[in-house]
C-alpha cells in the first residue's frame, strides 16, 4: 500500500454509558477491608491525608544494580563460583613465601576475569538503565492548579494527580478516566504491551465525571477513590470513587494501565490511582525463570574432578618431596647439596619433613592451579551472549506480519535446545495459529466456498473420502501440509457463485443479501481510511469480526463509516447491480458475553423497518476452522529428529484429536489407546451422585485402562505405532502418586501422546511428570496465560507472541511468533550451540590439562622443589590472551555443517539428544588428549635440549630456555589443535588462532625487552638465546607434528569407519552426492529412533503397506 495517512474516524459506539455504569456488588463489600484498603485523595497529592499514606512514585526502576550496590551485589555473584573462590585463595596466598610466582602475576588474570564478569554484568544493567531513564523522563500533562495543565515528567507524578493524556501517548501510571474528548466519555486503548493484543479496547468514564471536558473543569474537583490494593491482576478492578457527597461504584472499564495506549482519541483526563511499582504491569514483570543446562551442571562436575585431580598431584607431590626432604641430610652427608639442606629453611628442612610437606602442599595448589581454566566461565558467558544475539537476529524466525522476531530472554540455555527430547505443547493458539479466515458459509441451506481446511483434510484422510484422493496424486507423493496464505488476510473464500456480485443469481438472493447484510453491520469493528489509495481497513475487538467485515466486503458489502448513532454501507445492489450507499440508524448494542454465546444489534434501515441482526450459536459456539501454516512439516522435521512430541490442551477429545490429525502427530493406521472416564458404571455412579464411590471407581478405571494400553504396547514389539490419548479427568488419576510412574511408563512407549481438557495445572504436572521420569530434557511451548506453569516447570519455555496474551512470553525463556519457528531454532541453533559450547569446554579442559601437566612432569623433574617450568607471567597469560580468544570464536562461528544441511538431515540433532558430543567418554577423551600433548612437549624438549650445545658459544640449555621453548610449543600445538577441530573457518578464526601465536612471539620481544627487574628470566631470552639457535625451531616443529598425529589419527579412521552423524553428512556434502535421493536415504536410515508421526512417516507406512499388498498379491 502506498504511503498514505490514514484518516482515523474519531467517533465512539453507542452504549450510552452502559459499559461505563457499574453497581456494587460482592466484591465492593471488601473495599476497606485486607486487601482493599487503598484510599486515594484526586487533584489532592500534597494533602496531609495523602501524605501520610506514603505511597510510592512513579520512577520505575528495572535494573538489577545501584550504583551503592553494584560492586557487593557482583562481586557476591562472581565469587560464588567455586572456581572462582579456589583462585582467590591462591591469590591470597601468592602473598606469603610460599607462593612459586609473583603476587602480582597471581592476582592480575583474577581480577581480569572478574572484571569482565562485573564489566558484562554493568552493560546489561546500564541498558535497563538508560530504558529505565527515557521511561521515567517522558512528559505528561498534569494539573497544577487553578484548572492550569503543563508538562511535566513521568517520574515526577505522584498519586492523586490529575493528568491529560493525548492522542497516540501511553498512560504514564493506572489512571482512573474521568472523561474524554466524546461526550459520552469513552476512549480506545491499545493494550499490546500488557497483553499482546493489538485489537482496540473500549473504556468508559462514569456518567458523573463525564462533563469534565475542559482544563478548567478541574479547578475545584474533588474526589475520593477507595479501591483494592496493588496486584497483578490485569483483568480485574474493585474500587469506588466519592464524589459530591456520592459514592460510584467502579469497575476495570474506568480503569487505563500503565504502558497501553490512547488510540482514535484527542485526549483524555484521568487520576493517579496506582504509580511507579504499584502498577499492575510493574507488578507482572518478572524476571527470566533461572535456569542451568544439563551441560552447565555437568562442567561443574568436571571442574570438581579437576578439583580432585589437583589435590591428588599436589599430594602426591608433598609426600615425595616429603620423604626427599627426610633423606637429604643422612650422616652428615647431603643428598640433593644445592639444596643446602644443612643450613635451609623450614621448607627445605630434613628436621621437619612433615611440616615442609604440607607447606609444599600448599605451594602445589597454587602452582597446579592452572590445571582449572581461569576464564572458562567468563567466555561461556561471551559466548552465550553472542549466541542469543544471532538467535534474535535470524530473519528466518521473524514475523514480518506481526513486526516480531525471535527473542532469547535467556541466554542460560542456548545449548539446552539442542538436547531437547520431548515437546509439550499447547494447542490452541500454538499448533494453531488462533486466526479466523472466512472460507465457507452455508446460506439457505447452500454451502459455499470450494477451500479444504487442515481439519477438514485430516478427517477425510481419516474417512478415506474421495477428498484425499484430490490432494495426494501418486503413491508416494506427499501432499504440501501447508496452504498458501491469502492475498487478502482474513479472507480465503473461493466460489465462483458468490464473487463477483455473481451471487445474485443463485436461488435465494434475497436470504443471501440479509447474511451479507449482517456480516457488515453486526459487529464493534472501526474502519480506517487511507487518504491516498481511499482502500479501506478495520480495526475490531477479535480477529473474527475482522473476518466476517472483512469478507462482507469483498462479496460487495462494504463497511466504510460509523458514527455515535448510525453505520454506512457500500451495498451491492442485487437489481441494479451497482454499489448504492445506504445508512442504518444505530439502535442499540447487545455485547457478547459467555452466557449468551451471541451478539446482536438493533438497527433501522432507510424505510423505517427496525431490524434485529444476531451472530453467534443456537447453543454452543464451534471451534473455528483453524490455520495450520507450515505447522505439520514443521512436525514432521521435529518427528524426524526423534523428537517426541506430546499435546496438552484444554478442547474436547473429538476436536483435539482431528487437529492431530491435521498436524500429522496422528495418521491413518496407527492404533489409539484412548483414556477415558465414560463408562456404564461410572455413569450410574455419577446418577447417583456417590463421591467417594466414582472417584474409587474411576481411579480403578484409569488404571485398569493404562494396563490394558501397556498389554498392547508389549505384544506389538515394536512393530506398530500408539497413539495415547487421555482427557482431564483421567489425568486427574493418572498424576497421582500411585498411578503417575505407570501412565509415564505407557505414555513414553506412544509415538504421540495428547492430553485433552487440560487445566493449567495439569499441564504443569505432567511436564514436571516427563521431565523428571525421564531425566531428559523438556521444552514447553504455549502462547497463553494457562500455559505460564507448563513453562516455568520446563527446563526450556518457549512462549509464542500470539493474539491470546503475552503472559506466556513474560513467563518463557525464548519467545517466537510462530511454532514452525520452533524447527529452525532447535534443529539450527540447537543444534549449532549444543556443538559450539560442547566443543568449546572440551578443548577448554583439553589446553589446560596440556598445560598444567608440563608444570607437573617438570617439578617431578626438578624433585618436586615447587619451582614452576614457567616465567611467572607466561604461566598468567596462557589462559587470558595467547589460548582464550579462539576457543571464543569457536563457540560463536563454527558449523559442523550449514543451516540447510541441519533442516534436511533432522537425524542431525540426536547427537545432542544422545548428548554424544558431551559424554563422559568424549570429555574424558580430550583430557587424555591433554595428558599426551603435556608428556610429548616435556619429554621431547628436555630429551632434546637437556645435553646438548644450545648456542655457538657452547652454552648449555638454562631453565629460562627449557621453560620458553617449552611454553612455545604448548602455543603452537593447542591453537593448531584447535585449527583441526574446526570444522568452518572465518577470518576472525584465522585471526584469533594464528593471532594468538603472533603474540607469544610479540610477547617475547616486549617482555624481554623491559629490565631484568621486570622480566626476571624471561630478558631478551628469545632475542639472544631463543630465535638464533636452530634446534629451538626444529624442536617446536617436531613437538608440534608429533602433538597432532594422534588427533589426527584418531579422527582420519573414525570418520572413515566409524562416522558420525555430523561426519556423514559433511561426506556427502564433500562428494556432491547431497541431492542424490538414494543416497540420503541411506543416510537417514543411520537415525537410532525410528520416525512415528509426521507426514513422512504417513508416507513411509502408505509405501509399507503397498509393498505389503503387492507382496500378498504375487503369486
Amino acid at each position: 500500500m502506498p504511503n498514505g495517512r490514514r484518516r482515523k474516524l474519531h467517533i465512539s459506539k453507542i452504549y450510552a454509558f452502559t459499559c461505563g455504569k457499574a453497581s456494587f456488588k460482592d466484591d465492593h463489600s471488601q473495599i476497606g477491608g485486607p486487601g482493599f484498603s487503598r484510599v486515594v485523595f484526586c487533584n489532592e497529592p500534597d494533602s496531609p491525608d495523602s501524605a501520610i499514606r506514603n505511597y510510592g512514585g512513579n520512577y520505575v526502576r528495572t535494573t538489577k544494580y545501584t550504583l551503592a550496590t553494584f560492586f557487593p551485589k557482583s562481586l557476591f555473584e562472581q565469587f560464588r563460583r567455586v572456581a572462582n573462590m579456589y583462585f582467590l585463595f591462591t591469590g591470597c596466598l601468592s602473598f606469603t613465601p610460599l607462593a612459586p610466582y609473583s603476587a602480582v602475576s597471581a592476582i592480575l588474570p583474577l581480577l581480569v576475569v572478574i572484571g569482565a564478569s562485573m564489566v558484562k554484568e554493568a552493560i546489561e544493567d546500564w541498558r535497563r538503565k538508560k530504558q529505565d531513564i527515557e521511561v521515567n523522563n517522558r512528559k505528561v500533562k498534569v494539573h497544577l492548579g487553578d484548572g492550569n495543565f503543563d508538562y511535566t515528567e513521568w517520574r515526577h507524578l505522584r498519586v492523586g494527580d490529575i493528568v491529560k493524556v493525548e492522542k497516540d501517548s501511553f498512560f504514564p501510571a493506572d489512571l482512573l478516566l474521568l472523561s474524554s474528548s466524546y461526550e459520552d466519555a469513552v476512549c480506545y486503548v491499545e493494550t499490546m504491551n500488557l497483553d499482546g493484543e493489538t485489537n482496540l479496547k473500549l473504556k468508559q468514564a462514569l456518567e458523573v465525571t463525564s462533563g469534565l471536558n475542559e482544563d478548567s473543569s478541574f479547578r475545584e474537583f474533588k474526589a475520593i477513590v477507595k479501591c483494592e490494593d496493588p496486584n497483578a491482576s490485569l483483568y480485574t478492578f474493585v474500587g469506588s470513587m466519592d464524589f459530591n457527597e456520592q459514592q460510584y461504584p467502579l469497575n476495570p472499564q474506568q480503569l487505563l494501565l500503565r504502558d497501553s495506549k490512547l488510540r482514535n482519541t484527542d485526549y483524555i483526563y484521568g487520576a493517579v490511582i496506582f504509580a511507579g511499582q504499584d502498577t499492575k504491569v510493574i507488578q507482572n514483570s518478572t524476571d527470566p525463570p533461572s535456569k542451568r543446562s544439563k551441560i552447565e551442571r555437568k562442567m561443574d562436575k568436571i571442574v570438581y574432578f579437576l578439583f580432585c585431580i589437583l589435590f591428588l598431584l599436589a599430594f602426591i607431590g608433598s609426600i615425595v618431596f616429603g620423604i626427599s626432604t627426610r633423606e637429604d641430610l643422612e650422616n652428615g652427608w647431603m643428598k640433593r647439596w644445592y639444596l643446602r639442606p644443612d643450613d635451609t629453611t623450614i621448607y627445605f628442612d630434613p628436621k621437619s619433613a612433615p611440616i615442609a610437606a604440607i607447606l609444599h602442599f600448599l605451594t602445589a595448589l597454587m602452582l597446579y592451579s592452572y590445571l582449572i581454566p581461569i576464564s572458562l566461565y567468563v567466555s561461556i558467558e561471551i559466548v552465550k551472549v553472542l549466541q542469543s544475539i544471532f538467535i534474535n537476529q535470524d530473519l528466518h524466525m521473524y514475523y514480518e506480519e506481526a513486526d516480531k522476531p525471535a527473542r532469547a530472554r535467556t541466554s542460560n540455555l542456548n545449548e539446552e535446545l539442542g538436547q531437547v527430547d520431548t515437546i509439550l505443547s499447547d494447542k490452541t493458539g500454538t499448533l494453531t495459529c488462533n486466526s479466523m479466515e472466512f472460507i465457507k458459509c452455508s446460506v439457505a441451506g447452500t454451502a459455499y466456498g470450494r477451500g479444504v481446511t487442515e481439519v477438514e483434510r485430516a478427517m477425510a484422510r481419516r474417512k478415506g473420502s474421495p477428498l484425499v484422493h484430490d490432494v495426494e496424486n501418486g503413491e508416494d507423493d506427499i501432499e504440501d501440509p501447508a496452504p498458501k496464505k491469502p492475498s487478502i488476510k482474513g479472507f480465503n473464500f473461493k466460489d465462483e457463485r458468490m464473487m463477483d456480485g455473481k451471487w445474485v443469481n443463485e436461488p435465494r438472493p434475497d436470504v443471501i443479501q440479509k447474511f451479507l447484510c449482517l456480516l457488515a453491520i453486526c459487529h464493534t469493528a472501526i474502519p480506517e481510511v487511507d487518504d491516498v489509495t481511499r482502500k479501506i481497513s478495520y480495526e475490531a475487538e477479535s480477529p473474527d469480526e475482522a473476518a466476517f467485515v472483512i469478507a462482507a466486503r469483498e462479496l460487495g458489502f462494504e463497511f466504510y463509516k460509523r458514527t455515535q448513532t448510525s453505520i454506512s454501507l457500500h451495498e451491492l445492489d442485487p437489481v441494479s447491480g451497482k454499489q448504492v450507499e445506504r445508512s442504518y440508524k444505530l439502535l442499540n448494542i447487545l455485547e457478547f458475553n459467555s452466557s449468551r454465546k451471541r451478539m446482536s444489534v438493533i438497527v433501522q434501515n432507510e424505510e423505517g423497518k427496525i431490524l434485529l441482526l444476531c451472530k453467534g450459536a443456537d447453543r454452543f459456539v464451534k471451534r473455528k476452522d483453524f490455520s495450520l501454516f507450515q505447522v505439520p512439516e514443521c512436525i514432521d522435521k521435529l518427528a524426524q529428529a526423534g523428537i517426541k512430541i506430546w499435546v496438552l490442551t484444554g478442547d474436547k477429545m473429538e476436536t483435539a484429536i482431528n487437529i492431530g490429525f491435521a498436524c500429522s502427530l496422528l495418521r491413518q493406521g496407527m492404533k489409539q489407546i484412548i483414556i477415558n472416564l465414560e463408562t456404564p458404571v461410572i455413569k450410574a455412579l455419577e446418577k447417583e451422585g456417590d463421591k467417594i464411590a466414582i472417584a474409587k471407581e474411576s481411579k480403578a478405571s484409569v488404571i485398569h485402562q493404562i494396563s490394558e494400553g501397556q498389554a498392547q504396547l508389549t505384544a506389538s514389539n515394536g512393530n506398530d505405532a500408539y497413539a495415547l490419548i487421555i482427557d482431564g479427568k483421567s489425568l486427574a488419576y493418572a498424576l497421582e502418586d500411585d498411578v503417575k510412574s505407570k501412565f509415564l511408563h505407557l505414555a513414553i512407549g506412544c509415538a504421540s501422546v495428547i492430553c485433552c481438557r487440560s487445566s493449567p495445572k495439569q499441564k504443569a504436572l505432567v511436564t514436571r511428570l516427563v521431565k523428571n521420569g525421564t531425566g531428559k530434557t523438556t521444552l514447553a511451548i504455549g502462547d497463553g496465560a494457562n500455559d505460564v506453569g507448563m513453562l516455568q516447570e520446563a527446563d526450556i519455555g518457549v512462549g509464542i507472541s500470539g493474539v491470546e496474551g503475552m503472559q506466556a512470553v513474560m513467563s518463557s525463556d525464548i519467545a517466537i511468533a510462530q511454532f514452525q519457528f520452533l524447527e529452525r531454532l532447535l534443529l539450527v541453533h540447537g543444534h549449532w550451540c549444543y556443538r559450539r559450547i560442547s566443543s568449546m569446554i572440551c578443548y577448554f579442559f583439553y589446553k589446560n590439562i596440556a598445560f598444567g601437566f608440563t608444570l607437573f612432569f617438570f617439578e617431578a623433574y626438578a624433585s618436586f622443589s615447587g619451582q614452576p617450568a614457567y616465567n611467572d607471567w607466561y604461566l598468567s597469560l596462557y589462559n587470558v590472551f595467547f589460548t582464550s580468544l579462539p576457543v571464543i570464536a569457536l563457540g560463536v562461528f563454527d558449523q559442523d555443517v550449514s543451516a540447510r544441511f541441519c533442516l534436511k538431515f533432522p537425524l542431525l540433532y540426536q547427537e545432542g539428544v544422545q548428548n554424544v558430543l558431551f559424554s563422559w567418554f568424549r570429555i574424558l577423551s580430550w583430557m587424555f588428549n591433554g595428558v599426551c600433548t603435556s608428556i610429548i612437549v616435556f619429554f621431547f624438549c628436555t630429551r632434546a635440549l637437556e645435553h646438548q650445545a644450545f648456542r655457538k658459544g657452547g652454552e648449555v640449555v638454562g631453565l629460562e630456555i627449557l621453560g620458553t621453548t617449552m611454553y612455545t610449543c604448548v602455543v603452537w600445538v593447542v591453537n593448531c589443535q584447535m585449527a583441526l577441530s574446526v570444522s568452518y573457518f572465518t577470518l576472525i578464526q584465522h585471526i584469533f588462532i594464528w593471532g594468538g601465536i603472533m603474540l607469544w612471539y610479540l610477547f617475547l620481544l616486549a617482555y624481554g625487552a623491559m629490565s631484568p627487574i621486570i622480566s626476571t628470566t624471561a630478558y631478551k631470552v628469545f632475542i639472544e638465546a631463543c630465535a638464533p639457535a636452530p634446534s629451538y625451531w626444529l624442536v617446536t616443529l617436531f613437538v608440534l607434528i608429533s602433538s597432532l598425529i594422534p588427533y589426527f589419527t584418531y579422527s582420519a579412521i573414525q570418520m572413515r569407519f566409524f562416522p558420525m552423524y555430523h561426519e556423514m553428512i559433511q561426506w556427502i556434502r564433500l562428494e556432491g552426492q547431497s541431492e542424490d535421493p538414494e543416497f540420503c536415504h541411506m543416510v537417514r536410515q543411520r537415525s537410532l529412533r525410528p520416525t512415528t508421526v509426521g507426514y513422512t512417516a504417513r508416507a513411509e507406512a502408505k509405501r509399507n503397506r503397498l509393498k505389503q499388498k503387492h507382496h500378498h498379491q504375487t503369486p
